[in-house]
Protein backbone atom coordinates (compact mmCIF):
# COMPACT_ATOMS: atom_id res chain seq x y z
CA UNK A 1 0.00 0.00 0.00
CA UNK A 2 1.31 3.39 -1.19
CA UNK A 3 2.25 5.66 2.15
CA UNK A 4 -0.24 8.60 2.67
CA UNK A 5 -0.98 11.12 4.81
CA UNK A 6 -4.26 11.27 7.08
CA UNK A 7 -6.47 13.82 8.64
CA UNK A 8 -10.10 13.90 10.64
CA UNK A 9 -12.42 16.47 9.19
CA UNK A 10 -13.93 18.59 11.48
CA UNK A 11 -16.95 19.96 9.59
CA UNK A 12 -17.89 19.61 6.07
CA UNK A 13 -16.40 22.74 4.64
CA UNK A 14 -12.59 21.87 6.51
CA UNK A 15 -13.40 18.90 4.59
CA UNK A 16 -13.94 20.20 1.23
CA UNK A 17 -11.28 22.63 1.37
CA UNK A 18 -9.01 20.68 2.89
CA UNK A 19 -9.48 17.79 -0.02
CA UNK A 20 -10.26 20.42 -3.30
CA UNK A 21 -6.22 21.77 -2.35
CA UNK A 22 -5.02 18.07 -2.86
CA UNK A 23 -5.36 16.67 -6.29
CA UNK A 24 -4.38 12.96 -5.11
CA UNK A 25 -6.48 12.69 -2.07
CA UNK A 26 -10.08 11.29 -1.41
CA UNK A 27 -12.79 11.04 1.15
CA UNK A 28 -12.91 8.10 3.53
CA UNK A 29 -16.17 7.31 5.01
CA UNK A 30 -16.72 3.92 5.92
CA UNK A 31 -13.54 2.49 3.74
CA UNK A 32 -15.27 -0.77 2.56
CA UNK A 33 -14.32 -0.35 -1.27
CA UNK A 34 -11.51 2.12 -0.83
CA UNK A 35 -9.19 0.47 1.84
CA UNK A 36 -9.55 -3.19 -0.78
CA UNK A 37 -8.77 -0.75 -4.09
CA UNK A 38 -5.58 0.89 -1.59
CA UNK A 39 -4.60 -2.83 -1.29
CA UNK A 40 -4.47 -3.59 -4.68
CA UNK A 41 -2.82 -0.50 -5.63
CA UNK A 42 -5.66 0.60 -8.27
CA UNK A 43 -6.27 3.69 -5.72
CA UNK A 44 -2.97 5.14 -4.59
CA UNK A 45 -4.42 8.45 -2.57
CA UNK A 46 -1.51 10.47 -1.22
CA UNK A 47 -3.40 12.09 1.60
CA UNK A 48 -7.46 10.96 3.12
CA UNK A 49 -9.98 13.07 4.78
CA UNK A 50 -11.85 11.10 7.17
CA UNK A 51 -15.62 12.40 7.03
CA UNK A 52 -16.67 9.27 8.96
CA UNK A 53 -17.57 11.24 12.23
CA UNK A 54 -19.51 14.23 10.50
CA UNK A 55 -22.88 14.86 11.76
CA UNK A 56 -24.23 13.15 8.68
CA UNK A 57 -25.28 9.98 10.29
CA UNK A 58 -29.22 10.88 11.03
CA UNK A 59 -32.45 9.70 9.16
CA UNK A 60 -34.84 12.40 9.14
CA UNK A 61 -38.56 11.62 8.35
CA UNK A 62 -40.07 15.15 7.45
CA UNK A 63 -43.33 16.41 7.95
CA UNK A 64 -44.27 16.06 3.96
CA UNK A 65 -43.85 12.11 4.56
CA UNK A 66 -40.46 12.04 2.98
CA UNK A 67 -36.51 11.07 4.77
CA UNK A 68 -33.72 12.85 4.56
CA UNK A 69 -31.00 10.21 5.05
CA UNK A 70 -27.49 11.60 6.56
CA UNK A 71 -24.50 10.43 4.07
CA UNK A 72 -22.87 8.53 7.06
CA UNK A 73 -25.80 6.59 8.01
CA UNK A 74 -24.89 3.13 7.89
CA UNK A 75 -26.35 0.61 5.27
CA UNK A 76 -27.80 -1.47 8.36
CA UNK A 77 -29.39 0.92 10.38
CA UNK A 78 -30.97 2.63 6.94
CA UNK A 79 -32.43 -1.02 6.08
CA UNK A 80 -33.64 -1.26 9.31
CA UNK A 81 -35.48 2.00 9.95
CA UNK A 82 -38.94 1.63 10.30
CA UNK A 83 -40.33 4.43 8.22
CA UNK A 84 -37.80 2.71 5.24
CA UNK A 85 -39.13 -0.79 5.49
CA UNK A 86 -42.91 -0.02 5.56
CA UNK A 87 -42.93 2.94 3.13
CA UNK A 88 -39.94 2.69 0.93
CA UNK A 89 -39.30 -1.44 0.90
CA UNK A 90 -37.46 -1.31 -2.42
CA UNK A 91 -34.79 0.21 -0.74
CA UNK A 92 -34.36 -2.19 2.47
CA UNK A 93 -34.64 -4.57 0.30
CA UNK A 94 -31.67 -3.64 -2.12
CA UNK A 95 -29.47 -2.37 0.90
CA UNK A 96 -30.25 -6.30 2.72
CA UNK A 97 -29.31 -7.57 -0.92
CA UNK A 98 -25.80 -6.52 -0.59
CA UNK A 99 -22.68 -7.53 0.34
CA UNK A 100 -22.57 -9.16 3.91
CA UNK A 101 -23.71 -7.76 7.69
CA UNK A 102 -20.53 -6.78 8.97
CA UNK A 103 -19.69 -4.64 5.44
CA UNK A 104 -23.11 -3.11 5.55
CA UNK A 105 -22.30 -2.64 9.60
CA UNK A 106 -19.18 0.08 8.23
CA UNK A 107 -20.35 1.10 4.67
CA UNK A 108 -22.08 4.43 4.69
CA UNK A 109 -25.04 5.90 2.75
CA UNK A 110 -22.12 8.37 0.44
CA UNK A 111 -19.84 5.71 0.05
CA UNK A 112 -22.05 3.01 -1.05
CA UNK A 113 -23.20 5.72 -4.14
CA UNK A 114 -19.69 6.01 -4.93
CA UNK A 115 -18.02 3.04 -5.06
CA UNK A 116 -15.98 1.42 -8.04
CA UNK A 117 -16.56 -1.59 -10.48
CA UNK A 118 -15.52 -4.60 -9.60
CA UNK A 119 -14.71 -5.15 -13.01
CA UNK A 120 -11.72 -7.79 -12.95
CA UNK A 121 -9.21 -5.81 -15.13
CA UNK A 122 -10.33 -2.51 -13.33
CA UNK A 123 -8.41 -4.27 -10.26
CA UNK A 124 -6.01 -5.81 -11.99
CA UNK A 125 -3.02 -3.22 -12.51
CA UNK A 126 -1.27 -5.55 -14.54
CA UNK A 127 -3.88 -5.19 -17.50
CA UNK A 128 -5.04 -2.46 -19.57
CA UNK A 129 -8.13 -0.68 -17.99
CA UNK A 130 -9.25 2.88 -19.56
CA UNK A 131 -11.35 3.35 -16.51
CA UNK A 132 -8.26 2.82 -14.51
CA UNK A 133 -5.48 4.17 -16.64
CA UNK A 134 -7.10 6.42 -19.14
CA UNK A 135 -6.57 5.22 -23.08
CA UNK A 136 -4.79 2.39 -21.67
CA UNK A 137 -7.47 0.10 -23.65
CA UNK A 138 -10.19 -1.96 -22.21
CA UNK A 139 -9.27 -5.23 -21.79
CA UNK A 140 -12.55 -6.70 -21.08
CA UNK A 141 -14.06 -6.22 -24.40
CA UNK A 142 -12.01 -9.30 -25.52
CA UNK A 143 -11.68 -10.54 -22.18
CA UNK A 144 -14.25 -12.18 -19.82
CA UNK A 145 -17.25 -9.53 -19.64
CA UNK A 146 -20.26 -12.18 -18.90
CA UNK A 147 -20.62 -9.53 -15.62
CA UNK A 148 -20.64 -6.44 -17.68
CA UNK A 149 -22.92 -3.85 -19.65
CA UNK A 150 -25.25 -4.10 -21.99
CA UNK A 151 -26.89 -0.98 -21.76
CA UNK A 152 -25.10 2.68 -22.06
CA UNK A 153 -21.24 1.29 -23.04
CA UNK A 154 -19.06 2.64 -25.01
CA UNK A 155 -15.98 1.30 -27.11
CA UNK A 156 -13.82 2.50 -24.14
CA UNK A 157 -15.82 0.67 -21.03
CA UNK A 158 -18.17 -1.83 -20.70
CA UNK A 159 -18.08 -1.97 -16.71
CA UNK A 160 -21.10 -1.46 -14.08
CA UNK A 161 -21.83 -0.08 -11.59
CA UNK A 162 -22.21 -2.61 -8.35
CA UNK A 163 -24.46 -0.87 -6.35
CA UNK A 164 -27.93 -2.27 -5.43
CA UNK A 165 -28.53 0.89 -2.70
CA UNK A 166 -28.35 3.73 -5.54
CA UNK A 167 -30.20 1.57 -8.11
CA UNK A 168 -33.62 1.06 -5.42
CA UNK A 169 -32.46 5.16 -5.04
CA UNK A 170 -32.75 5.97 -8.75
CA UNK A 171 -36.29 4.30 -8.87
CA UNK A 172 -37.27 6.11 -5.78
CA UNK A 173 -36.50 9.87 -8.11
CA UNK A 174 -33.82 10.86 -4.69
CA UNK A 175 -32.02 13.75 -4.65
CA UNK A 176 -28.31 13.59 -3.57
CA UNK A 177 -27.27 16.98 -1.25
CA UNK A 178 -23.67 17.79 -2.16
CA UNK A 179 -20.94 20.43 -0.89
CA UNK A 180 -18.80 21.66 -2.57
CA UNK A 181 -15.96 24.51 -3.23
CA UNK A 182 -18.98 26.40 -4.87
CA UNK A 183 -21.86 25.87 -1.55
CA UNK A 184 -24.46 23.57 -1.82
CA UNK A 185 -26.33 21.96 -4.64
CA UNK A 186 -28.63 19.11 -5.22
CA UNK A 187 -28.31 16.53 -7.90
CA UNK A 188 -31.00 14.48 -9.23
CA UNK A 189 -29.61 10.45 -8.38
CA UNK A 190 -29.94 9.76 -12.07
CA UNK A 191 -27.70 12.29 -12.78
CA UNK A 192 -25.50 11.61 -10.03
CA UNK A 193 -23.53 8.63 -11.99
CA UNK A 194 -22.27 8.65 -15.48
CA UNK A 195 -22.56 7.40 -18.71
CA UNK A 196 -18.78 6.03 -19.88
CA UNK A 197 -18.48 7.61 -22.98
CA UNK A 198 -14.86 8.62 -23.83
CA UNK A 199 -14.07 9.50 -20.27
CA UNK A 200 -14.88 6.09 -18.50
CA UNK A 201 -12.23 7.26 -15.34
CA UNK A 202 -15.21 9.61 -14.31
CA UNK A 203 -17.66 8.01 -12.61
CA UNK A 204 -19.57 10.67 -11.55
CA UNK A 205 -20.37 14.47 -12.33
CA UNK A 206 -19.01 15.48 -8.97
CA UNK A 207 -15.90 17.78 -9.15
CA UNK A 208 -12.79 16.85 -7.25
CA UNK A 209 -13.82 17.90 -3.46
CA UNK A 210 -17.24 18.00 -3.46
CA UNK A 211 -19.03 15.82 -0.57
CA UNK A 212 -22.06 13.88 -0.44
CA UNK A 213 -23.90 14.91 2.63
CA UNK A 214 -27.25 13.96 2.74
CA UNK A 215 -29.89 12.44 0.52
CA UNK A 216 -33.16 13.04 -0.19
CA UNK A 217 -36.30 10.80 -0.62
CA UNK A 218 -39.40 12.13 -2.16
CA UNK A 219 -42.58 11.55 -0.09
CA UNK A 220 -43.80 8.57 -2.40
CA UNK A 221 -47.49 8.29 -3.16
CA UNK A 222 -46.95 4.34 -4.18
CA UNK A 223 -43.34 4.12 -2.94
CA UNK A 224 -44.72 1.37 0.03
CA UNK A 225 -45.83 -0.84 -3.28
CA UNK A 226 -42.11 -1.30 -4.31
CA UNK A 227 -39.46 -4.52 -4.42
CA UNK A 228 -36.37 -5.06 -5.52
CA UNK A 229 -35.11 -8.17 -7.08
CA UNK A 230 -31.47 -9.68 -7.50
CA UNK A 231 -29.90 -12.09 -9.73
CA UNK A 232 -26.47 -13.31 -9.00
CA UNK A 233 -24.43 -16.67 -8.84
CA UNK A 234 -25.12 -17.05 -5.62
CA UNK A 235 -26.76 -16.63 -2.64
CA UNK A 236 -24.93 -13.83 -0.91
CA UNK A 237 -22.36 -11.83 -1.48
CA UNK A 238 -22.56 -11.56 -4.76
CA UNK A 239 -22.95 -8.74 -7.17
CA UNK A 240 -26.09 -8.33 -9.78
CA UNK A 241 -25.73 -10.29 -12.87
CA UNK A 242 -29.17 -7.98 -13.40
CA UNK A 243 -31.14 -6.51 -10.84
CA UNK A 244 -34.71 -4.54 -10.92
CA UNK A 245 -36.16 -1.89 -8.53
CA UNK A 246 -39.94 -1.49 -9.11
CA UNK A 247 -42.61 0.67 -7.71
CA UNK A 248 -46.36 0.43 -8.68
CA UNK A 249 -49.69 2.30 -8.71
CA UNK A 250 -52.30 0.07 -10.32
CA UNK A 251 -55.83 0.80 -10.11
CA UNK A 252 -58.63 -1.27 -11.76
CA UNK A 253 -56.33 -3.11 -13.75
CA UNK A 254 -54.60 -0.12 -14.94
CA UNK A 255 -51.34 1.17 -14.34
CA UNK A 256 -51.54 4.99 -13.24
CA UNK A 257 -47.48 5.51 -12.58
CA UNK A 258 -44.19 3.34 -12.25
CA UNK A 259 -40.80 3.21 -11.45
CA UNK A 260 -38.66 1.05 -12.78
CA UNK A 261 -33.87 0.89 -12.39
CA UNK A 262 -32.21 -1.75 -13.53
CA UNK A 263 -28.50 -2.49 -11.84
CA UNK A 264 -25.63 -5.05 -13.34
CA UNK A 265 -26.57 -3.61 -16.64
CA UNK A 266 -24.97 -0.47 -16.89
CA UNK A 267 -22.34 1.92 -16.45
CA UNK A 268 -24.63 3.55 -13.88
CA UNK A 269 -28.14 2.75 -12.48
CA UNK A 270 -30.14 2.54 -14.97
CA UNK A 271 -33.40 3.95 -15.34
CA UNK A 272 -35.83 2.69 -17.66
CA UNK A 273 -37.77 5.25 -18.47
CA UNK A 274 -38.90 3.90 -22.16
CA UNK A 275 -40.81 0.69 -20.15
CA UNK A 276 -42.14 3.45 -17.54
CA UNK A 277 -43.72 5.62 -20.63
CA UNK A 278 -45.21 2.18 -22.37
CA UNK A 279 -46.96 0.89 -19.38
CA UNK A 280 -48.34 4.36 -17.95
CA UNK A 281 -52.13 3.87 -18.50
CA UNK A 282 -52.43 0.40 -20.40
CA UNK A 283 -53.23 -3.06 -18.38
CA UNK A 284 -51.50 -4.49 -15.75
CA UNK A 285 -50.72 -7.92 -17.24
CA UNK A 286 -47.89 -9.94 -17.62
CA UNK A 287 -47.79 -9.35 -21.81
CA UNK A 288 -47.93 -5.73 -21.29
CA UNK A 289 -44.86 -5.59 -18.99
CA UNK A 290 -43.36 -8.05 -20.96
CA UNK A 291 -43.48 -5.28 -23.99
CA UNK A 292 -42.34 -2.35 -22.08
CA UNK A 293 -39.30 -4.86 -20.82
CA UNK A 294 -38.36 -5.14 -24.80
CA UNK A 295 -38.76 -1.55 -25.52
CA UNK A 296 -36.12 -0.66 -22.58
CA UNK A 297 -33.88 -3.15 -24.24
CA UNK A 298 -34.11 -2.76 -27.50
CA UNK A 299 -30.97 -0.49 -28.04
CA UNK A 300 -28.79 -2.86 -25.52
CA UNK A 301 -25.56 -4.33 -26.84
CA UNK A 302 -24.55 -7.48 -25.69
CA UNK A 303 -21.62 -8.90 -26.20
CA UNK A 304 -20.49 -12.89 -26.90
CA UNK A 305 -20.34 -13.74 -23.06
CA UNK A 306 -23.17 -11.55 -21.76
CA UNK A 307 -25.96 -11.93 -24.21
CA UNK A 308 -28.18 -13.87 -21.76
CA UNK A 309 -28.54 -10.97 -19.58
CA UNK A 310 -31.21 -9.93 -22.37
CA UNK A 311 -34.16 -12.35 -21.13
CA UNK A 312 -32.81 -13.04 -18.10
CA UNK A 313 -33.80 -8.59 -17.51
CA UNK A 314 -36.73 -8.84 -19.41
CA UNK A 315 -38.01 -11.89 -17.08
CA UNK A 316 -36.80 -10.33 -13.99
CA UNK A 317 -38.82 -7.09 -15.07
CA UNK A 318 -42.19 -9.18 -15.95
CA UNK A 319 -41.61 -11.44 -12.24
CA UNK A 320 -40.82 -7.99 -10.48
CA UNK A 321 -44.53 -5.94 -11.71
CA UNK A 322 -46.45 -8.92 -11.74
CA UNK A 323 -45.57 -9.43 -8.06
CA UNK A 324 -46.33 -5.32 -7.33
CA UNK A 325 -49.61 -5.64 -9.35
CA UNK A 326 -50.94 -8.70 -7.40
CA UNK A 327 -49.80 -7.96 -4.09
CA UNK A 328 -53.07 -7.20 -1.97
Amino acid sequence: MTPFRYERAADAGTAVATLAATPSGAYLGGGTNLVDLMKLGVATPDLLVDVARLPYDRIVVRPDGGVNIGAAVKNSDLAAHRTIRTHYPVLAQALLSGASGQLRNLASTGGNLLQRTRCVYFQDVTKPCNKRQPRSGCSARDGYHRNLAILGASDACIATHPSDMAVALAALDAVVHVQGRGGKRTIPLVELHRLPGDEPQRDTVLAHGDLITEVELPPGPFAARSAYRKVRDRASYAFALVSVAAALDVAGGVVRDVRIALGGVAHKPWRATRAEDALRGGPATAEAFGRAAEAELAHAKPLEQNAFKLPLARNVIVRTLLELAEAP
